[in-house]
Formats: C-alpha cells, sequence, structure tokens
C-alpha cells in the first residue's frame, strides 16, 4: 500500500490548493497508509501554521481516521488518543498519542515535565 506524508494531510484538510488536493485525492483513490509521524506533524501543522483550534484539529483527525481510502497507523491508538485530546485539549494530541502509543507498547509510566500530561493514567511527572 503506498503511504503519504503530512502536507498530504494537510491539502485533504485544509483544501487551500486545488491542484494539491485534486493531486492528493487522486493518490490516496486506491489507498494509502498514514503513519502515526505523519499525523502527529499534521496536527501540529494545522496548529502552528493554520492556526485551528483543538475542537478543529479532533474534527481533522476524525475525519483521516474515518476516511474511506485512509489506513491509518493504529487505528485503535489514534481513536484511543482522540478521546484524550478532546477531554483535555490543552494537552496536545501529540502527547496523547505519546501516551497510548507507550500504553500499547507495555512501555508505562510516560515520564514526563508536563504537569498536564502527567495527570493522565500512565504518565509519571518528574
Amino acid at each position: 500500500m503506498r503511504a503519504v506524508d503530512t502536507n498530504v494531510l494537510v491539502r485533504l484538510v485544509i483544501r487551500d490548493d486545488r491542484a494539491q488536493v485534486a493531486a492528493a485525492e487522486a493518490f490516496i483513490e486506491k489507498g494509502a497508509w498514514v503513519s502515526q509521524l505523519a499525523l502527529a506533524e499534521a496536527a501540529w501543522v494545522l496548529e502552528a501554521v493554520y492556526d485551528q483550534g483543538a475542537s478543529d484539529i479532533a474534527t481533522a483527525i476524525e475525519m483521516l481516521l474515518n476516511h474511506k481510502d485512509l489506513t491509518l497507523q493504529d487505528p485503535e491508538i489514534v481513536a484511543t488518543a482522540l478521546e484524550r485530546f478532546r477531554a483535555r485539549p490543552a494537552l496536545g494530541f501529540s502527547d496523547c498519542l505519546m501516551l497510548e502509543i507507550a500504553r500499547k507498547a507495555g512501555h508505562l509510566p510516560l515520564g514526563t515535565f508536563d504537569r498536564d500530561l502527567a495527570k493522565l493514567e500512565g504518565a509519571e511527572r518528574l
């Protein structure tokens, strides 16, 4: 299966360049794989570059998670991270995703200096 990078995901969400959106849609039409790294980067780009709020980022991730042509790496981890992010948007999606990846891998606690992240089960403030 083909894979896509962050820029393709951002085009699919933001739809700000007609030619690139068409190229992205044509590329994924036969199916495409999305790594957790590309998804985390896309969330960061949506916030940092496009000034999207937590609610918009959550909606975008959900759209990508449920997209008929995309297969996300460990979709159950993404879905759980998305739930955590929606419950505590100040954490950021990447932190929620990192915690859920560590949980699935059996590598808890996740050490952090982030006070908010440390409040989640499975994280430990250093």
